[in-house]
């Protein structure tokens, strides 16, 4: 890649891979903006995501998530998506065509470790699904859509921001 960051860096990847958290710290490391697509959900609809998903469902929660997608600004920012952003092909379009893509991977007992730590988290999946079928079903989604991938096991969240950073900006 060019030796200036890029635009516009979006990260994708399962609830609870660390998209927000590692965002905030690839933000700052780029100078760049950051947008966390699940906190202008809240901000938007004035609850939190598990209490929008209670209320309205899944698939109320997808189709917000995409319209803000298809909204907001992308210019000089890292985009922390929301976890099922892979399912529209539109919104994956315009964040691919933003920048590149970045898919913070994990193992599947790490990721449910932290979701349980915090079990309402408003995930965007069908109720009957296991958290394990949620994954199976996304895992190959976000590897399609991803120009990078980072396997997260066992970094911190600052080695994680510092190796997109190396690898989107080779000095």
């Amino acid at each position: 890649m060019a030796e200036s960051a890029p635009v516009t860096v979006s990260l994708v990847g399962m609830p609870g891979a660390g998209k927000s958290t590692v965002g905030v710290l690839l933000a700052k490391r780029l100078g760049l903006g950051f947008v966390d697509t699940d906190l202008e959900i809240q901000v938007r609809e004035g609850c939190t995501l598990q209490e929008f998903v209670d209320a309205r469902g899944y698939r109320a929660l997808r189709r917000v998530e995409e319209e803000i997608l298809l909204d907001v600004a992308l210019q000089s920012r890292v985009v922390a998506t929301g976890g099922s952003v892979v399912y529209s092909a539109a919104v994956m379009a315009r964040l691919a065509g933003a920048g590149p893509v970045v898919y913070l991977r994990a193992e599947l007992p790490i990721l449910e470790s932290r979701v349980a730590a915090a079990p309402l988290r408003g995930i965007a999946s069908d109720p009957d699904q296991s958290y394990a079928e949620v994954y199976a079903e996304r895992t190959p989604l976000y590897e399609r859509y991803a120009d990078l991938a980072i396997a997260t096991g066992g970094m911190k969240p600052e080695q994680v921001a510092e190796e997109i950073a190396r690898v989107l900006r080779p000095d």
